[in-house]
C-alpha cells in the first residue's frame, strides 16, 4: 500500500511547479523586447512568471491526504514490525 501511495505522490508532484513553457515564453518575450531596444516596456527588473503562480486548493488537499495516508501506512508497518520483535 505504501508503494501505491508513493507512486500517486510522485505523479502529483508536477502539479506543484509552474508550467515551464510559460516561463520560457515570458523570458523569450523579455529578450525580444530588449533586442528591439524597447527598454521602457521591459522595465528595470526581470519578469518572474513563477512569482504569481500557486497550486490550486484541491491539489493541496489531495496532496495532504496522500501524505497523511503514506505516513499512517508506514507508521502501521513500523508498529507491526516492532510488535513482532517484542
Amino acid at each position: 500500500f505504501s508503494a501505491v501511495g508513493t507512486s500517486f505522490i510522485v505523479v502529483m508532484e508536477s502539479n506543484f511547479s509552474p508550467n515551464p513553457s510559460e516561463t520560457t515564453n515570458a523570458l523569450l518575450k523579455q529578450l525580444m523586447l530588449i533586442g528591439l531596444s524597447n527598454l521602457a516596456e521591459v522595465g528595470s527588473t526581470p519578469v518572474d512568471p513563477a512569482s504569481g503562480w500557486s497550486p490550486t486548493a484541491s491539489t493541496l488537499w489531495v496532496q495532504m491526504i496522500a501524505y497523511a495516508s503514506l505516513s499512517m501506512s508506514l507508521l502501521t508497518a513500523f508498529r507491526a514490525v516492532l510488535g513482532m520483535q517484542w
